[in-house]
């Protein structure tokens, strides 16, 4: 169960290796969260990050999880949630793309869609049901600005991110009442290895801050987390912004 500040004990993590996510947890692990499940493909890196959290006091266990194979999520998580309830659910996985391949790869641009909506959309139910079964827990969705109005450089992934947004924002609604929080949280670039090479954007994070916004969103019990949170009123003047002109503006 929470503790009396509304941070959780247990975490289940969907892309055991994502660096928000893990600096996310370690945040929470500090703060007494005690018991945290990885999920991911098997790999080095998914027990590197396992052995990390365990140095800090946490019984981390890994779990098998493949988003772009929606047909073994329920089994998959439903092992999780057997072993007892789960405060906090993290979504976290997701890839960037390569807009410039993946507009001549129609293949590989779905590729982007389905891991980061289709899949989010079926593990997001499934631990939505579970949560909704124990009748507690927060669930967080990794969004993005990019998702916010598509833009030249990305819109592949920027659309798989809005997708992703409204269905969170939806299955918020839909919980409403049921005593599970669902929170999209809309990070700026992230200075992470997904975007090491890219040129950061204006507003640029890091991952330790947006652990720090998920924190202060939990507390407050926040639907929407904008990192910085001075993009909420940027996003709102670009939102209302005529096309000729959002175009013509950089990357």
């Amino acid at each position: 169960m929470k503790d009396a500040f509304g941070l959780p004990q247990s975490l289940l993590v969907l892309g055991g290796t994502s660096e928000i996510a893990l600096a996310t947890a370690r945040r929470l692990v500090a703060r007494r969260a005690r018991t945290v499940w990885l999920a991911g493909r098997a790999s080095p890196g998914l027990e590197r990050a396992a052995e990390e959290l365990r140095g800090l006091g946490a019984a981390v266990h890994t779990v098998e999880f493949d988003a772009l194979d929606p047909d073994s999520h329920e089994e998959a998580l439903g092992k999780v949630f057997a072993e007892g309830d789960v405060d906090m659910v993290v979504m976290a996985f997701g890839v960037l793309g390569d807009q410039a391949h993946d507009e001549r790869d129609p293949v590989a641009a779905v590729r982007v869609a389905r891991t980061n909506y289709t899949g989010a959309v079926s593990s997001g139910l499934v631990c939505a049901g579970a949560l909704q079964a124990q009748g507690h827990g927060s669930l967080v969705v990794l969004s993005s600005v990019a998702g916010e109005r598509a833009r030249r450089s990305d819109f592949i992934y920027g659309s798989s991110k809005a997708g992703l947004d409204v269905f969170a924002q939806g299955l918020g609604d839909a919980l409403q009442g049921t005593g599970v929080h669902v929170m999209v949280v809309r990070p700026a670039f992230v200075r992470t290895r997904m975007t090491a090479g890219r040129a950061p954007t204006p507003f640029a994070t890091t991952p330790e801050s947006v652990a720090t916004a998920v924190e202060l969103g939990l507390r407050r019990r926040s639907e929407t987390v904008w990192v910085p949170g001075s993009l909420r009123w940027v996003m709102a003047a670009l939102r209302h912004l005529p096309r000729a002109v959002h175009r013509r503006l950089p990357g």
